[in-house]
């Protein structure tokens, strides 16, 4: 009598893997649609350095605090994390979108001034934004 666990155990296994891909791939298909596409390139400016937004409500209801880590982007679920690189210099940071924005023609992403100060903007600069993993 030929023992069939071993096949069993390989047939759940391989469910198990494909599943996980499946899982996988969608995860990552909602996250494209949702806009945090990897290579997002542009102008990063900073906002709530005395333009009147610090402490003020965000679009997600929270205060707009320029000591935190946050950025404002146009089309980024809330609550996304994504890795602004300065590419004058290599510096990075991890932001939390909690706003919306920015509003002018050529600009991709609004740092607070603590985000900005980590990767060294000092009003404008050239920035790549990708997925925080």
């Amino acid at each position: 009598m030929r023992d069939n666990t071993s096949d069993i155990v390989s047939a759940g296994s391989l469910i198990a893997m494909l599943m996980l891909a499946g899982i996988l791939a969608n995860v990552i298909a909602i996250k494209r649609a949702a806009g945090v596409e990897i290579g997002e390139r542009g102008i990063a400016s900073v906002y709530g350095n005395g333009d009147g937004y610090e402490w003020g409500p965000t679009a997600s209801g929270e205060t707009m605090d320029p000591r935190k880590l946050t950025a404002a982007h146009r089309t980024l679920p809330m609550g996304t994390t994504v890795q602004v690189t300065n590419r004058a210099n290599g510096r990075t940071v991890i932001v939390r979108i909690n706003n919306r924005g920015p509003f002018v023609p050529g600009r991709i992403i609004d740092l607070t001034p603590a985000a900005a100060a980590e990767i060294g903007c000092h009003g404008l600069c050239s920035v790549a934004v990708t997925e925080a993993i």
